[in-house]
């Protein structure tokens, strides 16, 4: 049985929302993490860069470069279709 790696994060109302990190990605040197919601169907994964703080903490941040957020989508759809992934 596969382990899942799951993150909670708490939403603007409190309540706890738990995501499973679905793929990491490294562009130039780069981390970035698909997160998958566990209650919802496939295809509805968010993308965030992993940044690192002064003290060596890392954070996630979403994406707000159009450019940056449709290389990690297109390098996602590779990892996907080269481990035989899943249907869009």
């Amino acid at each position: 049985m596969e382990d899942k790696n799951i993150l909670k994060f708490k939403d603007e109302d409190g309540n706890v929302v738990e995501l499973e990190a679905v793929a990491e990605i490294y562009l130039e040197k780069q981390k970035y993490l698909i997160l998958a919601p566990l209650e919802e169907e496939a295809g509805d994964e968010y993308v965030y860069r992993v940044d690192v703080d002064k003290e060596g903490n890392e954070e996630l941040n979403a994406i707000e470069n159009d450019e940056e957020f449709m290389r990690v989508k297109k390098e996602y759809k590779n990892l996907l279709y080269s481990e035989g992934g899943k249907d869009e």
